[in-house]
């Protein structure tokens, strides 16, 4: 497809050629010959110059107006243009031949003595980053200089400021280049195109109003010049700007108010900048726009509708932005529009009709992505007629009805995306009546059912397939048998069980990235034979994922193209079948875990220099770990957890410099550490434990392994004191030195560990957490750490980059907590069970917010538990138990759902919830048992009841005594009494009687 980019290019190529009055030759002098005094410096510029692949071959003979690049007057035989642009594209894979034929070198000045030259290009060519020559600035004829990719270096010479007859600048692509200042460029008053691509223009403040001096300017483009601001202007010169390119800068601001003033732009680049606010109605007033990219910024509230009024809009981009509400109607005008992406946004309500409606006209669109909004609902039917739709995306975009039929009316349409969405229903045969031109398609995560004939013949050739978390079994697709050009298969999670058929072999043995993971297919592994395309597409290496299925049996050989093979979680056994020429694998991730493998590390492995990563964890392999693995100098991690290997760990494993990740748990190593290792220092993930090794904790850890966040020792026989060296590990987040032989006390210097001190939750995209490196391009592999947080052994994956923890438990440590302990806040898991700790528990506990576990439990702590404890909110284990802890158990947020009386278990001094002891002065309470008269809780009881005797004497004679002085009181007080017990009495005849009658009753009847 023609941009409007590339018509500008063109549009201004052409202009300069013939305002400068250049033929499409190369040679164009009429009489055969050139100047003399100018072919002389032309062989003096080719003599300085460095011409690896001979382009200048034919720069001989007289006739310099012959030569290749240069041209010359037909009129005076002046030398007017040099066109030195290297004519090599640079391809995929074609770099070693694009730079071959470089030029290189320097720049003569002999350049001067062609005093006629208007035109020099030399672009795309190699300087080694040399500085830019002032002396080009006297070039004051010149009207077009290209340097654009030629890799000079430094800054731009204020010289070139004297071009006064300069039309035309280009430096793209020189990210060697700066400058500090543009006001030069201000001097060039008939400059119509400027294109600064890559210069770093952090410092040139200056720069728009430099610019803002080129009233003839139409082409500006600052992309990647990491400008920061849009300097405010009283007034616009360079009114008839037609294409403004500020993309991947830093910029943080409103619109430009500048482009109010602008007559007609026609291109307006302002992608991958910070730019926010609403997009301003004024932006529909500037007709003349094709082209508009505003994508990876933060403009927010709707898209106003004035964009209806840009009726020659070709292309509009505004994803990855903030833009809110429904899609405007009055795009529908938009009749020249062919790409609208949308995608990435929070965009509302239904998708609208863009075609089919009466005012609508999009009948030219070519791509359409809506991808990652919030819309509901379906897609329109009237989709259907947009006959030149190409790509179609709008997958993530919470569509939860049924998928229209007219979908497979686009008969153009090359890409559908419809993934990660809630569609339901059945999506037959004819959805895809006439896609015939369909090579991609995507399904993933969908409630649909895809219901097609097993002998259906789909009328497309797709060479991308992905429709993971969707339902395509409990069969393998038979329609699949029919794609004989599919290049990426991605069907993970699919419900598909049984066995591979036969068929599947012979067609996808040409395939590149193949994932059938997470299925529940069973028998043999397939065999792939070597992909060796026919198509010279230059495929040349492989993935294969097949993790989390029920293949059985022995691992079939590894082609030598596969780069990443991954076939975890499986029910293989036997040996690593031997590889005739290992020296010719390309592979760079081996990834066998938790399979039944066994046997000893095959040494051939230690051929495939290529390797990055060795994952052969969960297995049965056994003996010893081979020497030759120091040879595998490009290996970054290496992961044997859960094995049967046993010996010392070879010192030739200091060799690997790019070792990032090191998993040794759970084997039967032993021995000493070997001094070697210090030499891993790239070195994050450090795991020894479940080990044999004898050794004191080896200071080199902490002074060469500076890049260390997660190093763990636990259950080895560790001995000796924490070396002071661990507090330089300021990265580390895990620290796990548990079931040793650990004396000593706990560092002070501990608070040093950095890491641990931010909220690694509120933090995970900090540069401490960079663990880009443990992943293959396709992000399929992943850093696993295993650790006994929270009193079990975890393993964590994605996770990875937000623990935080310290276990130092059951070890021979003593002392007390240090108070630096506590500044860590971002500590999760707090581990110091079992050791001869003493003193108070620090009162500055509740500091740790993010504390998630803490066991102090079998130490000898004394006095009461800090009240701050009851201020950790995210606490959900807690183990305090034989201590000599006393007082009041703290009470109160979180603390109140830790209710299990264990807690606190071996403390006889504590008392309050949960514990069934009762808190009096903060002290247990027992009334069933007083224990002292010296002032305690016992003595409390004994006051208690001596106080009643005396309290009932005293009421009692002051009773007596009122009615022993008055009469009339006794009177009243004794007829009471009398009238009470003659009551009592009747009460007492009339029962009698009753019982007497019943008695006699029944006597009768008897």
């Amino acid at each position: 497809m023609v941009t409007p980019t590339s018509v500008l290019v063109l549009l201004f190529a052409v202009l300069s050629m013939q305002g400068l009055g250049f033929s499409s030759c190369s040679t164009s002098y009429s009489n055969g010959s050139c100047i003399e005094s100018e072919r002389k410096a032309l062989v003096k510029f080719r003599e300085s110059l460095a011409d690896q692949s001979n382009r200048l071959l034919s720069w001989i003979g007289e006739d310099c107006c012959k030569w290749n690049g240069v041209v010359c007057s037909e009129k005076t035989g002046h030398v007017i243009r040099l066109n030195l642009r290297n004519p090599t594209p640079l391809v995929m894979g074609g770099y070693e031949n694009y730079r071959r034929s470089c030029l290189g070198g320097e720049l003569s000045p002999s350049l001067l003595d062609l005093k006629h030259l208007r035109y020099l290009d030399l672009s795309r060519n190699y300087f080694s980053g040399t500085p830019i020559p002032e002396f080009l600035g006297s070039l004051e004829n010149l009207r077009y200089l290209n340097l654009s990719n030629s890799e000079f270096g430094g800054k731009i010479p204020h010289r070139l400021g004297n071009l006064s007859s300069l039309n035309s600048l280009d430096f793209r692509g020189s990210f060697g280049l700066m400058a500090d200042s543009l006001w030069w460029v201000s001097k060039l008053s008939s400059l119509k195109q400027l294109d600064m691509t890559g210069v770093n223009l952090g410092n040139a403040t200056d720069w728009l109003q430099a610019i803002n001096k080129l009233s003839s300017l139409v082409v500006l483009n600052l992309a990647f010049c990491y400008v920061l601001t849009i300097p405010p202007l009283s007034h616009v010169n360079f009114t008839t700007l037609a294409s403004l390119d500020l993309s991947w800068n830093q910029i943080h601001s409103t619109m430009p108010l500048f482009l109010n003033n602008i007559s007609g732009p026609v291109h307006l680049d302002l992608q991958g900048n910070h730019f926010y606010g609403p997009v301003p109605d004024t932006l529909g007033r500037l007709t003349s726009l094709t082209y508009i990219d505003l994508s990876i910024n933060s403009f927010n509230a709707s898209i106003p509708d004035s964009l209806g009024n840009l009726r020659s809009l070709v292309h509009l981009d505004l994803s990855l932005n903030e833009f809110q509400g429904n899609i405007p109607i009055t795009l529908n005008n938009l009749c020249s529009l062919h790409v609208l992406d949308l995608s990435f946004n929070r965009f509302s309500g239904e998708i609208p009709s863009f075609a089919g409606t009466p005012i609508g006209c999009l009948k030219n669109l070519e791509l359409l992505l809506l991808t990652w909004n919030s819309f509901h609902g379906s897609i329109p039917e009237s989709f259907g007629t947009l006959s030149h739709l190409r790509e179609l995306d709008v997958g993530g975009s919470h569509l939860n009805e049924t998928v229209p039929l007219s979908i497979g009316q686009l008969s153009k349409l090359e890409r559908l995306d419809i993934s990660n969405n809630s569609f339901v229903g059945i999506v037959s045969e004819f959805h895809f009546s006439k896609l015939i031109n369909l090579k991609e398609l995507c399904i993933s995560s969908n409630s649909f059912i895809l219901n097609v004939s097993s002998e259906w013949i789909p009328p497309f050739q797709l060479r991308i397939i992905k429709a993971m978390s969707f339902n395509l079994g409990p069969q393998f697709p038979q329609w699949l048998q029919t794609q004989a050009h599919v290049e990426r298969m991605i069907i993970s999670n699919a419900s598909i069980s049984g066995t591979i058929p036969d068929w599947f072999e012979k067609v996808y043995s040409r395939i590149f990235v193949l994932d059938l993971s997470h299925n529940n297919l069973s028998g043999k592994l397939p065999k792939f034979v070597e992909y060796n395309p026919s198509d010279g597409d230059g495929i040349s290496r492989r993935g294969i994922i097949l993790k989390s299925n029920r293949f059985d049996g022995q691992l079939t050989p590894i082609p030598s193209d596969v780069y990443f093979i991954d076939i975890s979680n499986n029910l293989l056994s036997g040996h690593i079948p031997p590889i005739q020429d290992a020296g010719s694998l390309t592979l760079e991730y081996l990834v066998l875990s938790n399979n039944y493998l066994s046997g000893e590390i095959p040494t051939f492995l230690c051929q495939v220099k290529s390797l990055q990563a060795i994952d052969l964890s969960k297995n049965q392999f056994s003996g010893r770990l081979p020497w030759c693995l120091g040879d595998l100098q490009q290996l970054k991690i290496l992961d044997l957890t859960d094995n049967n290997l046993e010996g010392e760990i070879p010192s030739s494993l200091g060799s690997l410099r790019w070792l990032t990740s090191l998993h040794l748990h759970n084997n039967k190593f032993c021995g000493r550490l070997p001094l070697s290792l210090h030499n891993l220092t790239r070195l994050r993930i450090f795991d020894l434990s479940g080990n044999a090794f004898n050794d004191i904790i080896p200071p080199w850890i902490g002074e060469n392994l500076n890049n260390l966040k997660f190093l763990s020792l636990q259950s080895n026989k560790f001995h000796g004191d924490i070396p002071l060296q661990l507090c330089w590990l300021s990265a580390l987040q895990l620290l796990n030195v548990a079931h040793n032989s650990i004396t000593g006390n706990i560092p002070l210097c501990f608070g040093n560990f950095t890491a641990m001190v931010v909220d690694h939750i509120a933090d995970a995209n900090g540069v401490s957490l960079d663990f880009s490196s443990g992943n293959y391009t396709g992000g399929y592999y992943q850093y696993n750490v295993i650790d006994s947080m929270k009193g079990t052994e975890l393993q964590f994956t994605t996770t990875v980059p937000l623990i935080a923890s310290i276990d130092l438990s059951n070890n021979d440590i003593d002392g007390e907590i240090p108070e630096e302990l506590m500044d860590l806040f971002g500590l999760q898991s707090l581990n110091l069970a079992g050791n001869h700790l003493k003193g108070r528990i620090p009162e500055k506990i509740g500091n740790l917010k993010q504390l998630e576990s803490l066991d102090l439990s079998r130490n000898e702590f004394s006095g009461s538990i800090p009240p701050s404890l009851s201020d950790l909110n995210f606490l959900s284990r807690l183990n305090l138990s034989f201590n000599n802890l006393s007082g009041r158990i703290p009470a109160g947020h979180q603390l109140q759902t830790l209710d299990d009386q264990s807690i606190y278990t071996g403390n006889s001094n504590l008392c309050g919830a949960p514990l069934s002891k009762g808190c009096l002065n903060g002290n247990p309470v027992d009334i069933h048992k007083p224990v002292d008269t010296e002032g305690g809780e016992g003595s409390v009881i004994l006051w208690f009841y001596a106080g009643i005797g005396p309290g009932f004497l005293v009421g009692f004679l002051v009773v007596c005594g009122a009615l022993y002085f008055k009469k009339s009181w006794r009177y009243a007080y004794l007829r009471l009494i009398e009238n009470v017990c003659n009551r009592l009495l009747l009460a007492s005849a009339l029962t009698a009687a009753r019982l007497r009658r019943k008695f006699h009753n029944v006597e009768l009847r008897g």
